[in-house]
This record gives structure tokens, C-alpha cells and sequence, in this order.
């Protein structure tokens, strides 16, 4: 049998946005991987690595929960807009101070913070458009594209990343991911006005926002205020499927976040080239477009949950193997299970929270999430360098492995339902929807 147009991608709208997030994550992969490789050359300190992932999570943390109240309220698609030019200029900025041989450590944090600001309002608009642009039944097959598409930026991304700094240098490695960020926007002039439900304040809100000035005032008119906020906490915490997974996503990837050590393996344990550390950084995308490939050609998923389990504990398992690598080859191989066992989980967990969350509160609900599935690999390169810092990067990344495995099985005994969810069942009752505005964006 040969394969198949994916469902999703018959949908043109979402069609130019998968285009336009691919050709965007190369380049976002780029930087990354550039950004470890290039502080690992000012400083051969551990510590100073995981401060990156600090640096990422602090505005996740601070911005995360207005960021999706905002895509609940205002029009997604332009909010996209502004978040996509922010990272832009902090790229431009990057290349320019690498360029002229000003950048210090500082500059990176401080530019990387940006980025995450920018991030905290642009992931939960982004994330919360793609229901608006397929039905609900290509939604799994939306999300396993998404995935592709992540995973394909993932492997370009790193793997020109080496080559651009072994023979052009690192400026341009930040030049390119600027320009990435001009085909999401390019996609979103394409793709025109997006149907969307808009959530509108209650009146006595309007009365009281009223009293304000400025741009608070603006704002909380149209409903973005601590009280969508809670609105958003409570139906998370009413829904045992969404917060358990968000909870196995949290600790697994802050135990097991071997991505931060990646130079220190590559120069002083693997004692490989740039253009290897290149490939090694791209193995994990390797396998998780395997995995999201397979997921694909597949019509329906069932036992999600304990496929989803199943995924998270390879993970783990994979992230030991990899600490444990002799050689290149081996840590490659690795990789590319932690990637594969990454993907199947993330696909089937956005799935689950999509599906199991009204259009109204959509947005809200990835903020949450967002500072779970951010903040367990930012936190964890913290956790990361610390433990390498101590006690050597290999031991760092064995603990996180195992780490990751515990978490598992204790969240498996808490929420005892994800082991038996299939797929098929209804929304719980979580919060009733306010006055909703259906409206094109």
C-alpha cells in the first residue's frame, strides 16, 4: 500500500501554516543548537549551558497564563504576526553582536529571554489556530504533521547548523533563523481571515474595566483578566486525563533532558568534529519523523493511553542508553529512540488535550500547558548542568533517565484512568463556556 495525502493537508489554510512552521523550526533548531555550541566556545563551565534553559523558562513562567487568556480573547492570527517579527529582531540582534565579535554570555541570555517572552503569546495563539483550520476528525493527523514538521525543521536545523559554523560562522546561522520567521508570516498573509470564538467579558467586567486607562484598561475589556485566568487553572485541574499527562510531560523532561550536555558529550567524551555534534544534535529529530511518519498513514488511535505511558518510559530508558554510549555511533542510535519515543507521546498527548477542550478556553489551556511541556526541559537543562557540574555530564543524564522512568510510574498510580484512556471518550465536566463571539481573524 502505497502513501497517502495526509487528511490535514487537504485543508489549505492549515497546509500554509505547516509550510510556513517548517521552513520557521529549521531555523529556530538552527539557533539552538548554535547557541549551546557557541557558549560552550566562551565557557567550558556546565553551569553556564543550563542557565540557557533559565534564561528560556523565567518569561514562560511570568507571561505563559496571560499569553493564552490573550489567544482566547484577541485575534489569534495577528498575534501571531507581532510574536514572529519579536523573534526575528532578537535573531537579527544575535547575528549582528556575533558578527562584530561584541556577543557575550549575557547578550545571549538576554536575547534568548526575549524569544521566550515572545513564545509565551505565540505558541498558545498558534496552537489553539489549528482546530480552527481542520475538522475535529483530522485533528490527530493535524497534530502528527505538526509533529513532522517539527521533527523535519529539527533534523535540517541542526545539521546545517554544523555545517554553517565550520564554514561560514555563527552570525550566519542567526541571519538565517530571522529570515526562517518570514515564512510563518508569509503563511498567515495566505491563509486570510480564520473563524475563531472569541470570548467576551460579562458585563459587570465590561462596567469595571470601563474605570480603567490605558492599555490595562483595553485589555481587560475584552476580557483578559485574573479571572479568565482562574477560569483556565480550573478547568485544567477538572480534568484528571489533561493534568496527568501535562504532569508526565513536566517531570520527564526535566529528569531526562540530556539536550543541554550535548557539546560537553561531543567534545570531551565522543571527542567528535563540529559537523558530528551537527548530526548528533539532529539524531532525536531523526526518530521522531519515523514515529510521526507511521502515526500519519494511520485513520485512528486507540489505548491511547497506554501507548502514551508505554512512549515516555522508552524515553527514559533511551536517555540511560545514550549516557552510557562508547562511541558516536552508539550515542546516535540513542537519539534517535529518544526522539521516536518523544514523538509518539507528544502527538498523542496534544491530541488528547485538543480533543478534550472547548474552542472558548482553548488558548488558556495551552498557556498551562505550555509551562509544563517548556518548563520541564528548561528547568531540567538547569537541573542538567548542575548535576554535571558536581558530578560529571554522564552522570547526569543516566539519573535523568531513570528519574524520568519513577516519575512515570508514580503518576501512573495517582491518575490510574490514563492507563485505560482509549481515545473515544467524552469531555469531562470541567467549566461552562461565557458568552462566546464567533468571529473571523
Amino acid at each position: 500500500m502505497g502513501l497517502r495525502i495526509p487528511p490535514a493537508l487537504h485543508h489549505r489554510q492549515y497546509r500554509y501554516l505547516w509550510i510556513g512552521l517548517m521552513i520557521s523550526i529549521a531555523g529556530s533548531q538552527m539557533q539552538i543548537w548554535s547557541i549551546f555550541w557557541q557558549i560552550r566556545t566562551l565557557t567550558d563551565q556546565p553551569i553556564a549551558l543550563g542557565a540557557v534553559g533559565l534564561a528560556r523558562i523565567l518569561p514562560i513562567i511570568l507571561f505563559s497564563l496571560i499569553g493564552g487568556v490573550i489567544a482566547d480573547t484577541l485575534n489569534r492570527r495577528k498575534l501571531i504576526f507581532f510574536t514572529q517579527s519579536v523573534m526575528a529582531l532578537a535573531a537579527l540582534a544575535l547575528a549582528f553582536l556575533t558578527l562584530t565579535q561584541r556577543i557575550q554570555l549575557w547578550h545571549i541570555y538576554l536575547l534568548t529571554a526575549i524569544q521566550a517572552f515572545a513564545v509565551a503569546f505565540d505558541s498558545p495563539a498558534r496552537q489553539a489556530l489549528v482546530p480552527n483550520l481542520v475538522p475535529a476528525r483530522d485533528l490527530p493527523n493535524a497534530f502528527s504533521l505538526n509533529s513532522i514538521a517539527m521533527q523535519v525543521g529539527s533534523i535540517v536545523g541542526p545539521a546545517l547548523s554544523g555545517l554553517v559554523i565550520a564554514y561560514f560562522g555563527l552570525s550566519y546561522v542567526y541571519f538565517f533563523n530571522a529570515a526562517s520567521y518570514g515564512a510563518v508570516i508569509l503563511a498567515l498573509v495566505l491563509i486570510g481571515p480564520v473563524k475563531q470564538q472569541i470570548m467576551k467579558p460579562a458585563a459587570q467586567d465590561v462596567a469595571q474595566a470601563a474605570k480603567k486607562r490605558g492599555v490595562l484598561g483595553s485589555l481587560s475589556r475584552r476580557g483578559v483578566n485574573l479571572k479568565a485566568i482562574q477560569e483556565g487553572i480550573r478547568f485544567i485541574l477538572h480534568q484528571p486525563i489533561i493534568l496527568s499527562t501535562m504532569l508526565i510531560d513536566f517531570f520527564a523532561t526535566f529528569f531526562a533532558s540530556a539536550n543541554t550536555l550535548l557539546p560537553i558529550f561531543a567534545v570531551d567524551i565522543l571527542k567528535v568534529s563540529v559537523v558530528q555534534y551537527g548530526w548528533l544534535s539532529a539524531a532525536q529529530s531523526v526518530g521522531a519523523v519515523i514515529a510521526a511518519l507511521v502515526i500519519s498513514q494511520l485513520k485512528e488511535i486507540r489505548r491511547q493511553g497506554p501507548i502514551f505511558l508505554w512512549s515516555v518510559v522508552i524515553f527514559g530508558l533511551a536517555t540511560v542508553a545514550f549516557g552510557l554510549s562508547p562511541t558516536w555511533q552508539i550515542a546516535f542510535v540513542a537519539l534517535v529512540f529518544v526522539g521516536a519515543a518523544d514523538s509518539v507521546s507528544t502527538i498523542i498527548r496534544n491530541t488528547i488535550r485538543q480533543l478534550q477542550t472547548p474552542d472558548y478556553i482553548r488558548g488558556r489551556m495551552t498557556s498551562i500547558n505550555q509551562i509544563f511541556f517548556m518548563g520541564g526541559p528548561q528547568l531540567g537543562e538547569m537541573e542538567a548542568g548542575l548535576v554535571a557540574q558536581l558530578f560529571g555530564a554522564v552522570f547526569a543524564v543516566i539519573s535523568g533517565g531513570i528519574g524520568c522512568i519513577v516519575a512515570v510510574m508514580w503518576i501512573m498510580r495517582r491518575w490510574p484512568q490514563l492507563r485505560t484512556y482509549n481515545g473515544d471518550e467524552p469531555v469531562l465536566a470541567g467549566s461552562q463556556p461565557p458568552e462566546q463571539n464567533p468571529a473571523a481573524s
